[in-house]
């Protein structure tokens, strides 16, 4: 991996939720302690994974704000600062900047906005006037925006805006984001081990939740280009990130975490809980992972 302003392993972390649907704050501050013992490099707080969207306002700040104050400097710290408005954006980014981040995640203009390159350009060059590094977010089938290496490289020209996140599941274009040399983040956890060998500068990664000390060991084995053994790792995981990519992510994350010891309770409604055939299916492809991560 690059020399990059988030390097390694950076979760995207959970948003627990008690009984009532509340956020668990307790359990969210001894997650947190957990998965730093684990090793990850970084945090992203009220990720997609954390349920963003679903989250008030309020709690996303409160769930940075105390992110970061647990966090205090022993990992990198990025908040999810997107919105449908512009100014939101901004103010998410102000909110994260000032609650200590080291970076936001920010999804370009989305549901029926602006797809051409000089609008998305300038959305984030509103953006970056804040003065916190940006990480651009490639996920052109939710947002119907795609990223593509001109863009990249027009994007970069801004200061702040420090890298993408790609989660488009598609390697050839992820290879292809590559090789503008630029900063790209894997987001899509079935293409780690591929992403990690084509050189990308780091991951974000919901399905950590579920493994971390596996997942931190992959990424130490490619920084070490130990390869061999990035492949024997991958196919350790494969089976459970490529369940998790079929479909119901965020459900099954939460599920699965439970069952390695990593519970966070159930995610918040409109979200069902998924079938007990699912939760076999989780147990399947989990394997040997569950007694691995008790060690």
């Amino acid at each position: 991996m690059s020399t990059s302003a988030f390097p390694g392993l950076n979760l995207a972390i959970t948003t627990p939720f008690d009984l009532s649907g509340q956020v668990d704050f307790g359990r969210f501050e001894a997650l947190i302690e957990r998965y730093l013992a684990a090793g990850v490099d970084g945090f992203v707080f009220s990720s997609g994974t954390g349920m963003h969207v679903y989250l008030t306002p309020e709690e996303s700040r409160c769930v940075i704000e105390r992110g970061a104050r647990v966090v205090s400097g022993r990992a990198k710290v990025i908040a999810q600062a997107s919105a449908l408005l512009t100014a939101d954006v901004v103010a998410r980014t102000q909110f994260a900047k000032d609650a200590g981040a080291d970076g936001v995640m920010v999804l370009p203009p989305f549901f029926e906005g602006p797809s051409d390159d000089e609008s998305i350009f300038d959305f984030y060059a509103e953006v970056a006037k804040v003065g916190l590094p940006i990480i651009g977010y490639n996920v052109p089938q939710a947002v119907g925006v795609r990223i593509t290496p001109d863009l990249l490289r027009k994007l970069c020209e801004l200061p702040e805006f420090r890298a993408v996140k790609d989660s488009s599941g598609d390697l050839i274009s992820q290879v292809r984001l590559i090789a503008t040399g630029l900063d790209v983040i894997n987001g899509a956890d079935p293409l780690v081990p591929f992403s990690l060998f084509a050189g990308c500068s780091g991951l974000i990664w919901g399905g950590a939740n579920i493994a971390p000390r596996t997942c931190v060991a992959i990424t130490k084995a490619a920084k070490e280009k130990r390869w061999d053994d990035v492949r024997a790792i991958g196919r350790q995981l494969e089976p459970l990130m490529s369940l998790l990519w079929e479909g119901d992510y965020v459900q099954h994350v939460y599920a699965a975490a439970h069952v390695t010891g990593y519970g966070c309770g159930s995610a918040r409604k409109p979200f069902g809980s998924i079938s007990s055939d699912r939760i076999a299916a989780l147990r399947q492809a989990l394997g040997g992972l569950v007694e691995q991560e008790a060690l």
